[in-house]
């Protein structure tokens, strides 16, 4: 079994239109030269860089995974959305450093980012051996810290924390499903500034 913390980065265009972490990633998978090590299952549908993008390659893993995911990671918010080369004059600069000061159009478009990442694992959730925990936090990572991972006030769905949902999946008690409602709706959410 495997547990996905925060890595589930969507395809998606940036703020300008174009696919900044499409270009990083293409760049990444000729660096290492792992073409031939991905699913050819994968690779012969597609390019090797859209296989190594989750929403693409996910329906192929067999092994049983857990994704826990913010629909807003601040990383890819800050690498795929609105990365410095799509934002050159900083108009989002005081959104991506604080989602309380984003504006309704900065809102809107981060809506779209939570609305691809549902989009993304919607034939993986209906998996049996399959486990999911998508949130409305503005954060990335929450396996790593104790605050976020099982504390008694750390993130919930349904009034489970993390660290259960991931313990129930793993020790097959029950297999955890669940998607946050659109941001601001969650008041356990630890973010992350």
């Amino acid at each position: 079994k495997c547990l996905s913390d925060a890595g589930f980065f969507v395809d998606i265009a940036d703020i300008s239109g174009k696919h900044t972490m499409r270009s990083l990633i293409e760049r990444v998978v000729t660096l290492q030269g792992v073409a031939q090590n991905l699913p050819r299952t994968c690779t012969s549908l597609m390019d090797a860089t859209s296989c190594f993008f989750p929403q693409y390659i996910i329906n192929q893993i067999h092994t049983p995974l857990f994704i826990l995911n913010s629909a807003y990671d601040k990383v890819q918010i800050n690498l795929s959305v609105a990365p410095a080369s799509a934002d050159p004059y900083g108009f989002w600069s005081a959104c991506k450093k604080n989602h309380a000061h984003c504006n309704a159009d900065e809102m809107t478009v981060l809506q779209g980012l939570r609305n691809q990442v549902l989009k993304a694992v919607g034939s993986f959730s209906m998996s049996r051996q399959n486990g999911l925990f998508i949130n409305s936090c503005f954060t990335h990572c929450q396996s790593e810290s104790q605050t976020t991972w099982f504390a008694e006030n750390s993130p919930a769905l349904g009034n489970t924390r993390i660290a259960v949902a991931v313990g129930d999946w793993f020790f097959d008690r029950s297999a955890f499903k669940a998607r946050d409602c659109a941001y601001p709706c969650d008041k356990t959410c630890h973010h992350s500034n």
